[in-house]
C-alpha cells in the first residue's frame, strides 16, 4: 500500500516562508492525485492544494491562492508545498494525501494520508 511521509514543518513569523514535502512510497502508480490538506485546532480539515500525477493538472483552495505554490516533476512521488506570505491563520497540521480516481477538494473522499507536520506561524 502507498505511504506518505511529510517533512518541512516548523515555526516561523508572519510575512515568513516555508516549505514542505512529501514523499510517497510503495505503488504510487495506483493514485491519481496528491494535495495538501491542514487542519486547525478546533476546526475541520480543509483542501490547500492537489496535483494531478503529471504535475500539470492543479487545483488551490481559497486559503492557499496566491501565496501557496504546489508543484510536483512529472510522474514523481514528491511533491512540495511553498508557502510564503505566511499569516497566524495559517498556523495547521498539514497533510499530505493521496487518492485514485476523480479529483475532489473534500478530504473525505481522500483515503491515503500522511501522518501529518505542524506549522506555527507567529
Amino acid at each position: 500500500h502507498v505511504q506518505l511521509v511529510e517533512s518541512g514543518g516548523g515555526s516561523v513569523q508572519p510575512g515568513g516562508s516555508l516549505r514542505l514535502s512529501c514523499t510517497a512510497s510503495g505503488p504510487i502508480f495506483s493514485t491519481d492525485w496528491m494535495g495538501w490538506f491542514r487542519q486547525a485546532p478546533g476546526k475541520e480539515r480543509e483542501v490547500v492544494a492537489v496535483i494531478d500525477t503529471a504535475g500539470v493538472l492543479i487545483y488551490y483552495g481559497d486559503s492557499a491562492k496566491g501565496r501557496f505554490t504546489i508543484s510536483r516533476e512529472k510522474f514523481s512521488s514528491t511533491i512540495e508545498l511553498q508557502m510564503t506570505d505566511l499569516k497566524p491563520e495559517d498556523t495547521a497540521i498539514y497533510y499530505c494525501a493521496a487518492k485514485a480516481g476523480l479529483r475532489t477538494m473534500t478530504p473525505i473522499e481522500w483515503d491515503i494520508w500522511g501522518q501529518g507536520t505542524q506549522v506555527t506561524v507567529s
